[in-house]
């Protein structure tokens, strides 16, 4: 009668009662990965503020400061994704009795979590300052959507003076509109300049939200304008068609900007993704590197001692 097949093996290979992972070399790559995070993250701010000046023109593009911050935060993560896994390699024990695959294996895993545990160590440690630079770009987003809402009218109704609204809905433009003379456009005689003002931006306000001025709107503006500065209706015609133009141009141009600070956030934020998937294989590849060589210098000593 044949004996089962686990009485019949001998010499069976037991599990071991240690670990595969070394906590202690992992923890010294985290340390030396985060440490040279922060050394060129802060070689970074200082190249970055020389990019920035206070005086017209004296800054750098939007898209040059991206693309540079971009290339930056490539150049941290490899260089302290290299040091961290191969510090993790070179540091840990040499284990015995275990396959050269499973080796490798193991090297690559403890280089991964060394990347893994430094790269949560930097979001924490650097949170605010993140939360910092996403709140000032939140902010310059909204500020050019701020102007294109003033140029646009968008919400603009919101800010315009003498407004009488309820619920973020302004009925003054329409108000104005039922208080014109008979013919609906002849220009107030007896009104004061600011309610004049008032009543011109409500107008351009309502122009831009429409997205074209109404015609008898465009007429009332030429008289209004040709009343209150002596000019005659065609110079009237011509001033109202200047400003008009101008804020078409400030829209416009506060679209573009807030479209490539969108763009801008978009690319660094993928290239960013894009360096962290890249700097996790480096350190796996570095830790694996340390950890060959940490074994061929040990394998090298015990021949000499021989």
């Amino acid at each position: 009668m044949s004996q089962p097949l686990s009485s019949a093996v001998t010499g069976a290979p037991q599990e071991s009662s240690s670990s595969a992972v070394s906590w202690g070399p992992i923890l010294a790559g985290t340390l030396a990965a985060t440490a040279i995070t922060l050394i060129f993250m802060l070689i970074g701010s200082g190249l970055g503020l020389t990019m920035i000046s206070p005086f017209a023109g004296g800054s750098s593009s939007l898209a040059t400061i991206g693309a540079t911050a971009a290339v930056w935060l490539i150049v941290v993560q490899w260089a302290s994704s290299a040091l961290g896994g191969y510090t993790t390699g070179r540091l840990r024990s040499k284990w015995v009795g275990v396959h050269t695959y499973e080796v490798f294996f193991r090297d690559t895993a403890h280089g991964f979590l060394a990347w893994a545990l430094a790269t949560l160590i930097v979001v924490g440690l650097l949170g605010s300052a993140i939360s910092s630079l996403a709140s000032a770009g939140a902010s310059a987003t909204a500020t050019a959507v701020g102007a294109t809402a003033a140029a646009g009218g968008a919400g603009a109704a919101a800010v315009a003076s003498n407004s009488d609204s309820a619920g973020g809905f302004s009925t003054s433009y329409f108000t104005d509109a039922l208080l014109r003379p008979a013919d609906g456009r002849s220009a107030p005689q007896n009104q004061s300049n600011e309610a004049v003002s008032a009543e011109i931006s409500r107008v351009l306000i309502n122009g831009a939200a429409e997205g074209e001025i109404s015609a008898d709107d465009r007429a009332y503006l030429d008289q209004v304008v040709a009343t209150r500065t002596g000019l005659s209706e065609a110079d009237a015609k011509t001033r109202v068609d200047g400003v008009l133009k101008r804020i078409d141009d400030a829209k416009a141009a506060a679209q573009k900007a807030a479209d490539t600070a969108r763009k801008t956030a978009s690319g660094v934020a993928l290239i960013g993704a894009m360096s962290l998937l890249v700097g996790a294989f480096i350190a796996s590849v570095s830790a694996a590197i340390g950890g060959r060589q940490r074994d061929d210098d040990e394998e090298r000593q015990a021949l000499l001692q021989r």
